[in-house]
């Protein structure tokens, strides 16, 4: 059975240029750039040319990147009558915009910071467009918008999703303008991609948001096809291309691949052009590469025109791509006066009206992850993709890391029925990490550098090819830092490092270096049920083996202001997945995510899912059930629903309540549920024991609050330890 055709029928954005599709075509046609110099906030000196977002935006009280997913979403929306299945944003500043303001005002109240997570973006635009299922934000640097097109492809081409609505978002603030600054990789005239004397880029922002519409056939409003997507990262350096663009070339491989075309298929290339030396010289190479000789396709970027607008870049390029198809010419490369003959590629300079059938757009971002878009005229389609057919992920290698310490450290204090408190000692950290590593990382990359390491020593049979990364708030050590020291030398100086680590994706950026995992590497970032949304995410790809890591770290001045009240905790856990069930200790199985809008309607779907009340009470007889401390009231609501519908009789344990609160808490219950299948009994703080209940049944992990989500662990027979 094939997969249905994915079209997109709608999309919106808002650019430097003006707000809707409309206002691109004069920018374009003219060769005109939108930049000038900052406005948003004061500089102490002379303000760098950026892409400033001039047009109105939504009059509601949230940060910058929020309202401008919302003006991009509303446009993309505007003859939607149902609400879509899922929304997927990309996006890399979330509320820092706002969060900057407060932190430099010395606020303390944690109620105004409650828009500065990245997942709180796609959240705004569940509520405002009704949508039950699927809401999650990935966080891949600069190929975020990208990405989450190709995670809202895979959820249709799964079967899990009929209608997405997907795209990418970010505002201008002081981490990405003073970070790029302190990187020298701005340009104080302006960003000229591909020009013999480009000396950097120009930031920028905007959002741009696509309806994904599935069907066999087109329907009268498709505006395009997406034919293809590839996802690959270069497992090179944190911020520095592949020299030879390597990881580009075989995301381009990717995408053609999956589309069933040939690279002369091609008519137009969306570049990345950034403008800086490196990156420009990088994507060159991959194209020449990818053609080897033959006649290139008509390639321009869009960046000298309207900046970099990071996240949001790959999916504003991708609106432009599918006007170019609907409307037939190539925009020009605005800000190129003189080509590079180094980079072997000339991109156009003037607007031409020319038939396109199939267009190619770019996004590369910090962490090596490339990002690379097929799309085509909705009437002609490339080979057709198989509807995938879902396969557990079978366990491997297991690891965590929490107060306690590592993996058996934990599980002993466990035993002794102790709840666990504090933040992971540096000993049990550091244990697998070579000195110079822990000197060049800061908290949360080693916690996921070390949890990837032990997961993937325990086995020699699978090594990833791929590393998804759940993370609820990032890297908080390296943003605080960088800020301290912004403001501190009243915007003078921010340490490039920190820059560099403050990427949500930086983590999983450094396992792929390590691992040399070339494959996908995607950083979900969102609520209490990130790690599950990162395993959902894993399970749509159809990579066969790779590493899954939920981590999170406790800061001491961020994380009482974004996450209130909870303990003073961190850690994660790590799995080391195949689709290979021989060898393996365990399976996991995602089963169920949603976005309770409607509590009752929610839960009775999960029940539904799981295969109704007789099902359950057969096959669990052990429940660990999450319930975030912000979301108390609707988690009871919520619970006393699923057992009023399941009359639930067996132990339903709060996991949290022993494993403390933090992001990413359910990857360490996961790592434990593993462990409790090798041991045959789970720890005494969870009522184990010899007698333990869950002994050879599988364990139900269930989150509760605004993402309601259901992962089963189930026992491998054979390969439990003695």
């Amino acid at each position: 059975m094939n997969a249905p055709r994915i079209f997109i029928t709608s999309a919106g954005i808002i650019s430097p240029f003006g707000k809707g599709k409309d206002a691109i075509l004069p920018f374009l046609q003219k060769n005109v750039p939108a930049l000038r110099p900052l406005s948003l906030f004061p500089t102490p000196s002379s303000p760098l040319p950026v892409g400033e977002v001039s047009s109105p935006l939504p009059a509601e009280d949230m940060p910058r990147t929020h309202l401008l997913a919302m003006a991009a979403a509303e446009e993309a929306m505007k003859t939607i009558t149902v609400p879509p299945d899922a929304i997927i944003v990309g996006t890399t500043t979330g509320g820092m915009a706002r969060t900057e303001e407060l932190l430099k005002k010395e606020e303390t109240n944690a109620a105004a910071y409650q828009y500065h997570s990245a997942g709180s973006v796609a959240e705004v635009m569940a509520r405002r467009f009704g949508c039950q299922g699927t809401v999650l934000a990935v966080s891949t640097a600069c190929s975020s918008g990208l990405a989450a097109l190709k995670l809202g492809m895979d959820l249709i081409r799964t079967g899990k999703a009929a209608c997405v609505l997907a795209g990418g978002a970010d505002s201008l603030c002081r981490l990405t303008y003073y970070g790029f600054h302190s990187l020298q990789l701005t340009d104080p005239t302006g960003a000229r991609p591909f020009d013999r004397n480009r000396h950097g880029m120009s930031v920028g922002e905007g959002a741009a948001m696509f309806v994904l519409t599935a069907g066999e056939e087109p329907p009268p409003n498709a505006i395009a096809e997406l034919l293809g997507a590839g996802l690959t990262c270069d497992a090179h350096h944190a911020a520095t291309p592949h020299p030879h663009g390597e990881g580009t070339r075989q995301a381009m491989e990717q995408a053609l691949a999956e589309a069933g075309l040939s690279p002369q298929d091609v008519n137009y290339i969306n570049l990345h052009g950034t403008g800086t030396p490196e990156n420009d010289l990088a994507e060159g190479k991959a194209i020449f590469s990818l053609f080897q000789g033959e006649e290139i396709p008509a390639l321009s970027s869009l960046k000298g025109a309207w900046g970099h607008s990071l996240a949001a870049s790959g999916a504003m390029g991708a609106v432009v791509a599918a006007m170019a198809i609907q409307n037939g010419f190539i925009p020009p490369n605005t800000g190129l006066k003189t080509t590079d003959p180094d980079i072997m590629l000339t991109p156009e300079t003037t607007f031409i009206r020319k038939n396109i059938s199939c267009a190619m757009v770019n996004a590369l971002g910090f962490g090596g992850n490339n990002a690379v878009m097929v799309m085509g005229k909705p009437e002609r389609q490339g080979r057709p993709s198989p509807l995938r057919r879902e396969q557990p992920f079978f366990v491997h290698g297991r690891s965590m890391l929490t107060g306690w310490g590592n993996t058996a450290e934990t599980f002993a204090r466990l035993d002794a029925e102790a709840a666990i408190r504090g933040t992971v000692p540096k000993e049990a950290m550091h244990a697998n990490l070579p000195a110079k590593t822990v000197r060049r990382l800061k908290r949360l990359s080693r916690l996921a550098l070390s949890l990837s390491i032990s997961a993937a020593a325990q086995t020699s049979d699978n090594f990833p090819e791929a590393v998804f990364f759940g993370t609820r708030w990032g890297s908080l050590s390296e943003t605080s830092d960088f800020l301290k020291a912004l403001f501190e030398t009243e915007e003078q100086l921010g340490s490039p490092t920190d820059f560099i680590g403050s990427v949500h994706n930086a983590p999983a950026g450094q396992v792929a270096v390590h691992f040399q995992a070339k494959g996908p590497n995607i950083t979900i970032t969102g609520g209490d049920a990130t790690f599950e949304q990162t395993l959902f995410a894993a399970d749509r790809s159809g990579v066969n083996t790779l590493l899954l890591i939920g981590a999170d770290e406790y800061h001491e001045h961020l994380t009482p202001l974004f996450a209130p009240g909870t303990h003073m905790t961190d850690g994660g856990g790590a799995f080391l997945l195949s689709r290979e069930r021989k060898g393996a200790v365990a399976s996991l199985i995602p089963i169920f995510e949603a976005f309770p809008l409607a509590d009752e309607e929610v839960i009775d779907a999960l029940v539904s899912h799981l295969g109704g009340p007789s099902l359950i009470q057969e096959k669990f007889d052990l429940i660990l059930a999450g319930f975030p401390p912000d979301t108390g009231e609707q988690c009871q609501k919520q619970k006393e629903i699923f057992l009023r519908l399941t009359n639930y009789r067996h132990p339903l344990i709060d996991y949290r309540s022993i494993l403390g609160h933090f992001g990413s808490v359910s990857a360490v219950a996961a790592v434990i549920s593993v462990l409790s299948m090798e041991k045959g009994r789970m720890p005494r703080a969870f009522g184990g024991g010899e007698s333990n209940p869950s002994h050879g049944k599988s364990i139900l992990i269930l989150n509760f609050g605004k993402h309601v989500t259901a992962l089963e662990v189930s026992p491998c027979e054979g390969n439990r330890a003695p």
